[in-house]
């Protein structure tokens, strides 16, 4: 463990002969394990390519208001485009951020009877006045994409299942890019940037406007920051892994506190997931790692759903309830009476 609190990796290590790939997943299992969390290096990602992708970052946000509304997530019944600065929840609380969500572009999928999480699919929504956004968040996303697969190769063969275990049960994988802003806030004390959870599906990689810290972990139930690390992901596993690992590895808990006025802070989390109705089965662990296993997290605040769009639907119900109210009022009745 390093003075920073999370482990830290070198994907790099995959392409430096056997011995050295071996090491990279036991350090992977053992990282997600003990913590669920982790730095990682040695991805390929080019200063050139964060540097792009900051600047658009900011010159969305530096957008006029009307230009970021006229995209505004209550506009998409599937969770797309602008939230302003309040308008999402974790945890019943408001947290002090603004974003854009970006998921898949596809066409929505108009069947009545089809199950709920078909309302996740559809188009995304994109600024007028900024189109070179669309050219960057692809280039990001087709890079973390490759980056994800490559770590669950990885996680694959340290868990004892063959290589390609997640690619053949993940199938046309339902991702998501949030595009965040933390505005500085002048209270005399921490506010919630985002409130405690865990994220409810495999894999996230996170990359952080460097210099700007925020960023908590719940580590034997103490917080512990977690800050930028120059040319490094943070990247942690969500709720499907440990169920697939049967409490094996960890989802684990974390949460973001808000600068303090004047600063300001930009994250851009990449939720790399198994298709809407793909069911990650359980892995048949090697006995010496079934036997540590630790079960999944009972909270029935909280149900895991093994079917990823039925988890994905459940935190994007709960993050927008005026989203969920405009359009999905079926579904939040639904939920109302169970």
């Amino acid at each position: 463990m390093s003075e920073l609190n999370l482990p830290i990796l070198d994907l790099s290590l995959l392409d430096q002969g056997p011995k050295a790939a071996a090491r990279f997943r036991d350090e992977l299992r053992t990282a997600t394990r003990d913590v669920g969390f982790f730095y990682l290096t040695g991805t390929g990602i080019s200063p050139e390519l964060e540097a792009r992708l900051l600047q658009a970052a900011k010159d969305f946000f530096a957008l006029p208001e009307e230009e970021k509304l006229a995209i505004e997530n209550v506009t998409s019944p599937h969770f797309r485009g602008y939230t302003r600065v309040g308008g999402e929840l974790t945890q019943g609380r408001v947290d002090w951020r603004e974003q854009i969500d970006i998921g898949p572009e596809r066409e929505a999928i108009k069947d009545p009877d089809g199950p709920g999480h078909n309302r996740l699919v559809g188009p995304n929504l994109w600024p007028a006045a900024q189109p070179e956004l669309r050219d960057v968040v692809t280039e990001w996303h087709d890079r973390l994409t490759e980056i994800a697969r490559t770590l669950l190769r990885a996680w694959a063969l340290s868990l004892g299942a063959e290589e390609q275990y997640f690619d053949r049960h993940f199938g046309d994988p339902q991702t998501l890019i949030k595009i965040v802003r933390y505005p500085g806030k002048d209270d005399p004390k921490p506010q919630q940037g985002v409130g405690a959870h865990k994220d409810s599906g495999v894999l996230t990689l996170l990359w952080v406007e460097p210099g700007k810290g925020g960023l908590q972990v719940l580590r034997d139930g103490e917080w512990v920051d977690a800050p930028p690390v120059p040319g490094a992901f943070v990247v942690n596993i969500g709720e499907l892994l440990e169920y697939a690992t049967q409490g094996y590895l960890t989802a684990t808990k974390h949460r973001v506190i808000s600068p303090r006025f004047p600063d300001e802070r930009i994250s851009v989390p990449f939720f790399f997931n198994p298709a809407l109705d793909a069911v990650l089965p359980i892995i048949d662990l090697p006995t010496e790692l079934a036997a540590e296993a630790r079960g999944v997290e009972d909270d029935p605040a909280n149900p895991i759903h093994a079917t990823y769009g039925e988890n994905a639907l459940k935190s994007r119900l709960r993050a927008h309830p005026d989203v969920a109210e405009r359009w999905h009022p079926d579904l939040v009745a639904a939920r109302a009476a169970t």
